[in-house]
């Protein structure tokens, strides 16, 4: 069976690779344990999933892993 294109633009491929997704579940893991840290100097501890999350899409970046550039604010 054939896949169904919708007229509108349709899928641009993942925006996330997987050595990304393993980056994020590994700083989740950390977070959970504790041991992932916070800050400038990493002195603080994470306090919230989103906080972890984004730790770990950072770290995935800049091991050059495949993650959409960070928005601007305006």
């Amino acid at each position: 069976m054939a896949r169904r294109r919708s007229s509108q633009g349709g899928s641009k491929g993942r925006r996330y690779g997987r050595g990304a997704q393993k980056t994020v579940a590994s700083a989740m893991r950390r977070a959970k344990r504790g041991s992932l840290k916070a800050g400038r100097g990493r002195r603080g501890s994470v306090k919230s999933r989103k906080q972890a999350i984004a730790i770990g899409l950072s770290e995935a970046r800049k091991k050059g892993q495949k993650v959409p550039r960070k928005r601007r604010s305006r």
